[in-house]
């Protein structure tokens, strides 16, 4: 009787002791594959820097089918980043809030969730697309007359300011508060701004009207448009459609106006 229990004695151990064993295996597997590092983010940086931006176009169509009339390389890597939170914001509207909104994000997710890898992507269309232009293209083509009086440049892009991220938190001037809402500063951070091939197309149609009456042009007037995006930025063929892929791979879905 007592070897039957002294071998039943044994055999809850070892299983109680597996179990433990397999749950720390567990727990070391999720921390490892769900929750990227700084080093992790600088690297997909880096990545996405280093991947071609196509912006030397004559003429482009309608209806983008052809990976060389695209940053396909730049956006097979955003879509493959792999950290526990991924965040996209559907931006629309230039006057909209969605810069703060976004920067609200990021500061949310690294210092209060500990989340350093946290990864951003706004997906711009509408009259918000007008921000993804660089000052010389708005000067080119005289884009502030598309903005209903919103804005008479691109003060959206640049940061006016000098700051530091040695900057407090809690100074609403600094590097994380919110008189520093600009493209820039949140690329730097590490969010990714995507451009509409259909909203670059419609906006050049739409100055073709304005100047000429006609739309017959449009396809060289918006290849131009493109080779003045600002810095970083990356080129889809339509962002709503752009929308389908991101939400697939794992980013959560956000609505910026």
């Amino acid at each position: 009787m007592s070897f039957a229990l002294n071998f039943l004695n044994r055999r809850a151990a070892l299983g109680l002791f597996g179990q433990a064993a397999l749950l720390t295996a567990a727990r070391n597997a999720a921390a490892s594959g769900n929750q990227e590092t700084d080093a992790d983010l600088e690297l997909f940086k880096q990545r996405l820097a280093a991947a071609p931006r196509r912006r030397n176009f004559g003429s482009v169509p309608l209806v983008v089918t052809l990976d060389e009339q695209w940053d396909h390389e730049a956006a097979s890597i955003l879509l493959s980043y792999g950290n526990r939170a991924r965040q996209v914001w559907e931006c629309t509207e230039l006057g909209g809030p969605w810069l703060n909104l976004m920067r609200e994000a990021l500061n949310g997710q690294i210092f209060a969730h500990g989340n350093p890898g946290f990864l951003a992507a706004a997906a711009v269309h509408g009259s918000a697309h007008l921000a993804l232009f660089d000052q010389t293209g708005w000067e080119k083509y005289g884009l502030a007359r598309l903005t209903g009086g919103v804005a008479t440049a691109n003060s959206y892009f640049e940061s006016r300011r000098k700051m530091s991220r040695s900057d407090s938190l809690q100074d609403l001037t600094g590097y994380y508060g919110p008189e520093n809402n600009n493209i820039a500063t949140l690329q730097e951070r590490g969010m990714v701004f995507v451009a509409c091939h259909d909203s670059i197309h419609a906006i050049a149609r739409n100055l073709n009207r304005l100047d000429r009456g006609d739309v017959a042009d449009a396809d060289s007037l918006a290849a131009d448009l493109t080779n003045h995006l600002v810095s970083g930025a990356v080129l889809v063929p339509s962002v709503v459609a752009f929308l389908v892929e991101l939400q697939r791979s794992g980013f959560t879905y956000a609505k910026g106006p």
